[in-house]
């Protein structure tokens, strides 16, 4: 079977939901998950945050009208990408590994993969290459052909999120709290800026004070880390091992060491401690539990037409 027929065949389903399944590059480009997941490995060498960076991006991507690559989009003179949408701008990064996954696919199987299924795939390979879970990814996305800036704006929580606004939030995309705890629980590696924490630090809902569920000695280790006269874009881990995926970021929330307001809601709020406990004592469950998350994560689509991009920055010239 030949990309373009494969690209005809998308285009046909793309009224309805398309069937997304893991063998869609069988035919045309067998070797896409291997070929991703030697660039995953490489970036890890490189730099071991940026796997964690890039897992992030089939979040941000995939719950802005669904999976469609739209956030790997560049600015262009007309049209602001997703890129500078306030939960993204100074955020968001290893761009450049999709990039270099891009590029080694194109050199193999030109015009097959799509920029959404490398999110997708390179997604599941930050978690495996880490120490968690490996899964069979469902496959078959286009990408799309523009960005989605306001619905980003209006979609995306901000680290100040609590536990009741983000229930809220998935039930709209049919993701449980379950989801929503297990789904958290990629923050199991990587770090996050000052930036995200200094109201949690110095003025917790207004009070001037800090957020009380900050464990007091993890408290000063944040003060430390993040004082009043900080470089905001300073990062810090957001669990005690940011390079080795597992259960340790829950055993931090119930012990009050939660980097994040939205992370350390989790524990406070009745409604997902319970998950949150449980994921803490039972690493598999929480396997398991982030397993059937991400998949969901990965069936939300776009109702829109789209394409298979050269580059994942830029739509195809017409």
């Amino acid at each position: 079977m030949s990309c373009l027929f494969l690209l005809f065949l998308l285009h046909i389903t793309i009224a309805a939901a398309a069937q997304l399944r893991p063998d869609i590059y069988l035919p045309t480009c067998p070797n896409a998950e291997s070929i991703v997941r030697n660039v995953m490995k490489k970036a890890l060498i490189r730099e071991p945050r940026s796997v964690a960076s890039v897992m992030r991006l089939q979040f941000h991507d995939c719950f802005v009208n669904g999976c469609d690559a739209s956030v790997l989009l560049d600015d262009t003179p007309t049209v602001p990408g997703e890129k500078q949408a306030l939960s993204n701008i100074n955020s968001l990064r290893s761009f450049e590994v999709i990039d270099e996954i891009k590029e080694a696919l194109e050199k193999v199987c030109p015009g097959c993969v799509s920029c959404a299924d490398i999110v997708i795939m390179a997604a599941r390979d930050a978690v495996a290459l880490t120490g968690g879970p490996d899964w069979k990814v469902r496959l078959g996305r286009l990408d799309s052909l523009s960005p989605w800036l306001e619905e980003s704006n209006e979609i995306m929580p901000s680290p100040r999120s609590n536990a009741s606004y983000l229930i809220d939030l998935f039930k709209k995309f049919n993701l449980s709290v379950e989801d929503l705890v297990a789904l958290s629980g990629t923050h199991s590696i990587g770090q996050a800026r000052c930036f995200s924490i200094m109201f949690r630090l110095y003025n917790q809902s207004g009070t001037g004070r800090p957020d009380p569920a900050i464990e007091p000695k993890y408290r000063e280790k944040l003060n430390k880390l993040c004082p009043t006269n900080v470089d905001q874009n300073v990062t810090g881990d957001l669990d005690a091992t940011p390079r080795v995926f597992d259960n340790q970021y829950f055993k931090d929330l119930v012990a009050g060491r939660g980097f994040l307001n939205s992370d350390q809601t989790l524990h406070t709020f009745t409604q997902t401690r319970s998950f949150v406990k449980l994921f803490s004592k039972d690493q598999s469950v929480f396997f398991k539990a982030v397993v059937n998350g991400m998949l969901k994560l990965g069936d939300l689509q776009s109702n829109q037409r789209g394409e298979i991009r050269r580059n994942c920055r830029v739509v195809n010239k017409r």
